[in-house]
């Protein structure tokens, strides 16, 4: 495909927000709608090159799933189905929500094992963020001094996810387009 492949896992509807408002900035042009993993086959993600995964937080940093709490059918249900592909040549930029007050010890965790996984299959992964902004005592989305991709604290900080969600496309976006070939 070449278009940007936007996937996100969901518990409240935040993510899936979050997710919608990212498609805007990048414009119908270079991205298709996002659809929730819950919808999917591993063959509707893996016909995508490049791709821009989203995840609530959930548990102690766990992959967010029926296992662990969740409602509904989430990333863990997912990843069951997926495999382990080869997924050298792709390209990934990752978001992740979390609550730095109220989980503080693990904040926006469950990121970094989204991140882990597709990493592991050989994705080349893109989007890190610093850590600037945020107080927290842990997060294991932290690596060499910043997340792994962008975090967004909607219940404490939903003051900032505009412009986070702003400065963060403004910095995937030329990346992202020229794996697909495209001039912006």
């Amino acid at each position: 495909m070449n278009k940007i492949g936007m996937f996100f896992g969901t518990e409240t509807g935040t993510t899936r927000l979050v997710a919608k408002k990212m498609y805007k900035l990048l414009g119908d042009d270079i991205a298709e709608k996002p659809v929730n993993v819950n919808r999917i086959s591993p063959d509707d993600l893996l016909q995508y090159d490049v791709l821009i995964l989203g995840t609530p937080s959930y548990g102690e940093g766990d992959i967010p799933g029926k296992d662990v709490g969740c409602l509904e059918s989430n990333w863990a249900e997912f990843l069951q189905t997926f495999g382990t592909p080869d997924l050298t040549g792709k390209t990934i930029a990752m978001f992740g929500l979390g609550a730095q007050e109220r989980y503080s010890d693990r904040f926006a965790s469950s990121l970094a094992a989204l991140y882990n996984f597709f990493k592991g299959l050989g994705a080349e992964m893109i989007g890190d963020w610093p850590l600037e902004g945020y107080s927290f005592n842990f997060s294991a989305s932290v690596v060499d001094g910043r997340f792994v991709g962008l975090i967004i604290d909607q219940r404490t900080q939903g003051m900032h996810t505009d412009e986070r969600l702003k400065q963060w496309v403004e910095q995937v976006k030329p990346a992202l387009a020229g794996r697909l070939g495209l001039q912006l």
